[in-house]
Formats: C-alpha cells, structure tokens, sequence
C-alpha cells in the first residue's frame, strides 16, 4: 500500500542507522513491524497470574525432545 507521511528527517535517518536500514521504507516497514510485536508481547505479559494452567511442565518439556 503505497502512503504519504510527514515524518521528522532527523528521527528517521536516525533509525535507518540503528537498524541499518538501506532506505526510508526499509526503515519504517521494520519500526512498525517491531512496534507492533513489542505491544504483542505487553499483552501477553498482562495475562500473568491470569490464566490457570493445569498441565506438568516437566512432561511438557520431555515432548519437545
């Protein structure tokens, strides 16, 4: 999908250094896409204590095996 957007040179050029991104979108695409799993893994976070598990973790480990 092709999207025009103001965004702030200095903060992109930035981040095209840290992450080594060879282009604007190449920048973006990757910002969104970490931004998204980072918010993905807060709500699997939230769920501590909330969720009741009744299996036994060490057969569970001896499956993966």
């Amino acid at each position: 999908m092709r999207t025009n957007i103001d965004i702030d040179d200095g903060v992109l050029h930035e981040a095209q250094e840290l992450i080594g991104a060879r282009t604007k979108r190449e920048a973006v695409d990757v910002a969104l896409r970490e931004l998204v799993a980072r918010h993905r893994r807060i709500g699997v976070l939230d769920l501590r204590g909330r969720v009741h598990w009744e299996g036994d973790l060490e057969e569970s480990r001896r499956g993966r095996q």
